[in-house]
């Protein structure tokens, strides 16, 4: 009988590495961005991707440090430091066989910053530049029209990728979407939407050639689905086991959990424009009900931590000095009673129905807030329609559920995105005081004078609760033990140039 277990364990290892091709790593992500031309989307989910697809001028590797990329140099020129000159590296070639040079790199911010731009989320990351110019073939200038200490991290990823002019003029913008070239490690070879996209090596990268022959993401909403591909070794990679899985894929031969800490903080966004949370009475009262520590305790199982700005400690302009709401219930009773509330009132809580782990925490938040008299109604979205209409069009309730990584570490990123007064993802909120503070952050580069405006921004969206921060993530990654040199981006933007198979 022992002999037989363990010949039935070994076949399980031998299936779970044999399942795969040689030469190929899979990897399983919840959601298809469903657009991969970069000026399209803020998805983390795209960045998972397209940092294999697509080269900025900088690069931020994986310890989040910046440094070259298809610029070998940059520097601040012209008596306002108005002008950053960009030394651009040669001999590098679009995945279409393009060269890259200074026109690619005009031709990619004037696209960016024009009409094109204007339809995505992109574009207000990257207003201060007034226009590009072309000194030579190898050296350009970014002209700034005003002053953008956040700029050099920006050019790192996301919308500054750079793109082939000649392909993206002779395309339509739809087969540009779905059959993106860029300069990065891997060329696309396949995409289904909502299924999968295959990459293969870019053999002529300028950083040396990838280890791993093909790449290919595999697109799958349901966090079980996933781990049950991993264990079953039809899956080489998993971004976001859910925690209460975790075990489970732990006990699993050939694959382990690879935990790392991320700037994503998950919150509860208020809609100051439906009442009750019109009154800021009812948001302090909501904040009050809520028990963030029971539901990391609880929900998370300790994978994350309390937070009280929408802004993980990893941030630039983070306030170590603020403090979560306390949960409070009798306050949260007494405050509802002084806005005049009644019992039985109707709070709609909206939030992305396949997230597993904010299922959880919603039917938890529901819970608490009938338990202070008022009755929760939860309502759930498909992920793309939630984030593309749902939200930028105000069509959810008085509560809404939003992650925000933060990319940049920089608070101004999220800040300025989230409440400044009419940006995409801001359809309602508005405050003269933090417009002019998130203003005044941006026409400076001194790192002090910033870090007091954008602590201010946190205290006041702490004060006028414009959302309920609840916790700062920690990622579950599932690895299969064939998959050498890989390590769990904190930004979730992958780097698989230095990852081999072990087959």
């Amino acid at each position: 009988m022992k002999h037989t277990i363990i010949a039935l364990l070994l076949a399980l290892v031998i299936s779970v590495a044999a399942a795969q091709p040689a030469g190929t790593l899979t990897i399983a992500q919840a959601q298809d961005p469903q657009s991969w031309d970069p000026i399209d989307t803020f998805f983390l989910a795209w960045g998972m991707v397209g940092s294999s697809i697509f080269d900025g001028l900088v690069h931020r590797n994986l310890d989040m440090e910046i440094g070259p990329g298809l610029a070998t140099s940059w520097e601040w020129i012209g008596d306002d430091d108005d002008r950053l000159r960009f030394t651009l590296r040669e001999g590098v070639t679009f995945h279409n066989g393009e060269p890259f040079n200074a026109e690619a790199v005009r031709f990619t911010f004037e696209r960016l910053l024009g009409e094109e731009g204007a339809a995505g989320p992109q574009q207000a990351n990257y207003t201060s530049i007034d226009h590009v110019e072309i000194v030579d073939d190898y050296t350009v200038d970014l002209v700034l029209g005003s002053p953008d200490p956040v700029l050099i991290t920006k050019l790192a990823g996301y919308g500054a990728m750079i793109v082939p002019p000649g392909y993206v003029t002779e395309v339509e913008p739809e087969t540009f979407n779905r059959s993106p070239v860029g300069t990065g490690p891997f060329k696309v070879v396949e995409y289904v939407p909502d299924d999968r996209l295959v990459l293969e090596a870019n053999l002529d990268y300028f950083r040396g050639p990838p280890q791993v022959e093909r790449v290919v993401f595999r697109f799958i909403s349901e966090p079980s689905t996933r781990v049950a591909e991993l264990q079953a070794g039809r899956v080489d990679v998993v971004q976001g086991v859910p925690i209460s899985l975790a075990a489970s894929v732990d006990r699993t031969a050939g694959v382990s959990i690879v935990p790392v800490g991320s700037p994503t903080v998950s919150s509860l966004r208020f809609n100051h424009c439906l009442a009750p949370t019109d009154d800021v009475l009812v948001r302090r009262a909501l904040a009050h009900a809520i028990d963030r520590e029971g539901i990391i305790e609880a929900i998370l199982e300790g994978y994350g931590t309390p937070i009280a700005s929408f802004q993980s400690s990893m941030s630039f302009g983070y306030d170590p000095d603020l403090a979560p709401y306390a949960y409070d219930p009798e306050r949260a009773q007494a405050l509802l009673a002084e806005a005049g509330v009644a019992p039985g009132s109707s709070i709609q809580v909206d939030f992305i129905g396949t997230d597993a782990i904010f299922r959880e925490v919603a039917q938890a938040v529901a819970s608490m807030l009938e338990a202070v008299g008022l009755q929760a109604n939860l309502v759930t979205h498909e992920t793309n329609t939630y984030y593309n209409d749902m939200v930028p069009n105000n069509r959810v309730g008085h509560l809404y559920f939003s992650g925000w990584g933060g990319w940049t570490l920089d608070f101004d990123n999220t800040a300025y995105l989230l409440y400044s007064t009419g940006q995409f993802w801001n359809p309602c909120f508005s405050n003269e005081e933090v417009d002019a503070l998130l203003a005044s952050q941006r026409a400076t580069y001194d790192q002090a004078e910033r870090e007091v405006a954008l602590q201010r921004v946190a205290q006041l969206s702490h004060e006028l609760l414009i959302d309920v921060p609840l916790y700062q993530h920690q990622n579950l990654w599932g690895v299969a033990e064939r998959v050498q040199g890989f390590t769990a981006p904190a930004d979730d933007r992958h780097d698989l140039t230095g990852v081999s198979l072990a087959n």
